[in-house]
């Protein structure tokens, strides 16, 4: 597999680069490497995709921030080597042609190299559909494949997505004339303005349906439920989103759909509390048991097991497990399980008890050492250094 270049390499801009700096490198490279500048150059029209990978993610606050953290392992199926959507330079041209002012399409459009037979027409997009997911830690710790059913637009299966019905035909748009835009020219105080904006007749599609599909009312798109699998990575965390591409609202009439984005919410567990990558666990052991010693059973993610509270354990102390705590997403690293001590003090004691302690509180044994200075607050400290 071709080892992918770096985001910001590709577009020639710092990683701490505004998104407006980002902006205006991709228009440079797409104006440099645009295949009608370029007709028959493979090398170029490559160059034109992988800088619009580039700026797909790098406009995009959330996947920037994913990219920023995981690399190309955090972008989900862009990472195995091929432009995330599968799109071709047609889609491009439709997805990020308003940065250009509405005639991306046409290379004509924005410097004259004209020559271009590309159509000019804008295709939709769907749009994006946001769900939330609880896991359990052991879903967590594991990695999970979640089935989750999604009522949004689907392709219309009567027309196939066209919107048309079977034996229907295309008419070019009388009011833009085919090009899908339409340019107005207002005056003003510092003269005349020309603005370009999507027909609102054929809506930026340059043609009009002579006979619309009755499913979908010549949408292309009906309203119904899907079931989606999602895989989810071992490792998330609460507030983590994943994108799954394409799978959002599909568009009208054969467009662009839109993305599943996927909150990660976290279900509280019982006994452990969540610390980043490691969990802590508070063990509730007796009096005798912390001056005697003895074997205790503690919970994992992974089932119970078996440690030894050793004669002598100060309250406050903890225990390290490690490798027992949540594993990083996209690594082999794993946190650790914490086990802090805490010994219980009865506060009703029979007077049989009562009698034992007294004998006890006139051991030497029992008095606190004067030259020990180490507070609670040092060996929590300690403990996690």
């Amino acid at each position: 597999m071709t080892t992918k270049r770096d985001y910001y390499e590709i577009l020639g801009v710092s990683r701490n680069a505004t998104k407006e700096e980002i902006k205006k490198a991709y228009r440079q490279m797409a104006i440099k490497y645009h295949p009608d500048k370029n007709p028959g150059n493979k090398e170029a029209e490559e160059m034109f995709k992988e800088a619009a990978e580039a700026y797909e993610v790098l406009s995009d606050d959330n996947k920037r921030a994913r990219y920023d953290q995981f690399g190309h392992a955090g972008m989900g199926n862009s990472a195995s080597g091929g432009f995330s959507h599968d799109w071709t330079i047609d889609d491009i041209f439709a997805q990020f042609g308003d940065i250009f002012g509405g005639h991306f399409g046409s290379f004509g459009g924005f410097g004259g190299f004209g020559g271009s037979s590309r159509s000019s027409r804008r295709a939709n997009r769907g749009s994006d559909l946001r769900v939330k997911v609880t896991l359990t830690l052991s879903e967590i710790v594991n990695g999970v494949e979640k089935k989750i059913k999604v009522n949004k637009y689907l392709t219309c299966d009567a027309c196939g997505g066209t919107g048309a019905a079977s034996g229907s035909s295309y008419s070019t748009c009388s009011t833009c004339r085919g090009s899908g835009y339409v340019t107005r020219v207002t005056n003003t105080l510092l003269g005349q303005m020309q603005t370009t904006s999507p027909c609102p007749t054929c809506n930026g599609e340059g043609r009009v349906i002579t006979n619309k599909c009755m499913s979908c009312g010549g949408e292309g798109v009906v309203r119904a439920d899907e079931v989606i699998t999602v895989k989810i990575p071992a490792g998330v965390a609460e507030g983590m989103q994943l994108n799954v591409q394409g799978k959002g609202n599909a568009a009208r009439r054969g467009g662009i759909p839109g993305d599943l984005l996927v909150m990660i919410e976290e279900e509280k567990h019982p006994q452990l509390i969540r610390d980043g990558n490691d969990l802590i666990y508070n063990l509730n052991i007796s009096i005798p048991d912390a001056i005697l010693g003895a074997p205790v059973e503690v919970p994992t993610v992974d089932g119970k097991v078996k440690i030894k509270i050793e004669p002598g354990t100060q309250p406050g102390k903890i225990l390290r497990l490690r490798g027992k705590g949540l594993p990083e997403v996209n690594s082999y690293q794993r946190g650790d399980l914490l086990v802090a001590v805490n010994v219980y003090i009865p506060k009703n004691l029979s007077r049989e008890e009562k009698a034992i302690f007294e004998r006890l509180a006139k051991s030497s044994s029992f008095s606190p050492d004067p030259n020990d200075k180490t507070s609670f607050f040092d060996r929590m400290r300690g403990a996690f250094e």
